[in-house]
C-alpha cells in the first residue's frame, strides 16, 4: 500500500506533456485531449440527433458548428484570459495577446499561455448564436443538444492540464495530494485537475445525459449546464490554487469562483424565464 502511494504522489513528475518530437516541433498530450474532446462531442451530438426525434439539425450542420465552436472557444477562451484575468498586463503589452513572444525583457518564445474556460464558453454560445440566425435554426435546440454532451470533453480537456502538471491545487497533509514539478516549494498538493475531471466531466455528463429525456421547456438543459457546472467548479475551487498575480477576488473567493456565481445565477434566470414562458403559452 505504501508503494502504490508513494508512486501516486510522485506520479506528475514521471509523465512527459509531449508525445514525441522532431526538431522544434512537439506534439504534446494537451493538444491532443483537445482533439478527443472534441470528437466525443461530436460523435455524441451525430448520435443525438440520429437516435432521438426532435431535433432540427442536419449532419452537415453540426459537422460545420462544431468547427466554428473550435475555432470561438479558442479565441473566446484566450480572451477571456485577458479580460477576466491579466487585463493590465496585456494593457502594457497588447501584442502578446496573439503573438506567441512575450516584449517585456526583450524577445522571448513563450507560446500562447493563458486560457479561460468562462471566456472559452462566451466564445462558444457567440458563434453558436451567430450560426444558428444565418442557418435559420433555433438556438436553444441547438443548446439543448450539445450541452448535454459537452461535459464529457472537459474530462479529457482536464488530464490535459494534469498531464501538462498546470492548474495544480492547494498545498494538503492528505495522502491524496500529489508533487508537481511546476508548483513552488516542494510539498504535497491536491490534484485538483482530476477532481475537475471528474465532477465537471463524468459527473456533470451523466447528470444530463440522464434527465435529457425528461419533460421541460426547451432551453432549460443550457440553464442546468450552466447550474450544474457552475456549482461544481464553485466546490473545486476551494482546492485549486488561485493565480498567484490575483490570489481571491472579493472576500475569500477566488476569480473562478466569482464568474461561477454568475453563471449559477444566469443559469436559473433562464430556468425561471422558461418556465415562465412555457405557463403563459399553456394557458
Amino acid at each position: 500500500m505504501d508503494e502504490l502511494i508513494i508512486w501516486w504522489q510522485h506520479l506528475p513528475e514521471n509523465i512527459s506533456p509531449v508525445i514525441f518530437e522532431i526538431g522544434s516541433f512537439k506534439l504534446q498530450y494537451y493538444g491532443l485531449m483537445y482533439v478527443i474532446a472534441f470528437a466525443f462531442t461530436f460523435f455524441l451530438v451525430m448520435f443525438r440527433i440520429k437516435r432521438e426525434k426532435g431535433f432540427e439539425i442536419s449532419s452537415d450542420q453540426v459537422k460545420d458548428l462544431t468547427t466554428l465552436m473550435m475555432v470561438g472557444l479558442i479565441i473566446g477562451a484566450r480572451l477571456g484570459y485577458v479580460l477576466f484575468y491579466n487585463l493590465s498586463y496585456y494593457l502594457k503589452h497588447p501584442l502578446e495577446i496573439i503573438l506567441p513572444f512575450s516584449f517585456s525583457n526583450g524577445v522571448t518564445f513563450t507560446g500562447i499561455s493563458g486560457m479561460s474556460y468562462h471566456g472559452g464558453l462566451i466564445g462558444v454560445i457567440v458563434v453558436t448564436w451567430i450560426y444558428t440566425r444565418r442557418a435559420s435554426l433555433n438556438f436553444w435546440e441547438v443548446a439543448d443538444l450539445y450541452t448535454t454532451v459537452i461535459p464529457l470533453g472537459y474530462t479529457f480537456g482536464r488530464l490535459g492540464n494534469f498531464i501538462n502538471g498546470e492548474l495544480y491545487g492547494k498545498v494538503t497533509s492528505s495522502w491524496i495530494g500529489m508533487y508537481f514539478p511546476m508548483a513552488p516549494g516542494r510539498e504535497l498538493r491536491h490534484p485538483s485537475q482530476l477532481y475537475e475531471a471528474f465532477f465537471e466531466g463524468i459527473f456533470l455528463f451523466a447528470v444530463l445525459w440522464s434527465i435529457r429525456k425528461i419533460k421541460k421547456p426547451q432551453g432549460a438543459m443550457l440553464a442546468f449546464y450552466l447550474i450544474g457546472y457552475g456549482v461544481v467548479r464553485f466546490f473545486i475551487e476551494y482546492f485549486r490554487q488561485p493565480d498567484s498575480h490575483l490570489g481571491y477576488i472579493f472576500l475569500s473567493f477566488s476569480m473562478g469562483q466569482m464568474l461561477c456565481a454568475a453563471m449559477i445565477a444566469g443559469g436559473i434566470f433562464l430556468f425561471l424565464y422558461f418556465r415562465q414562458k412555457e405557463s403563459r403559452q399553456s394557458v
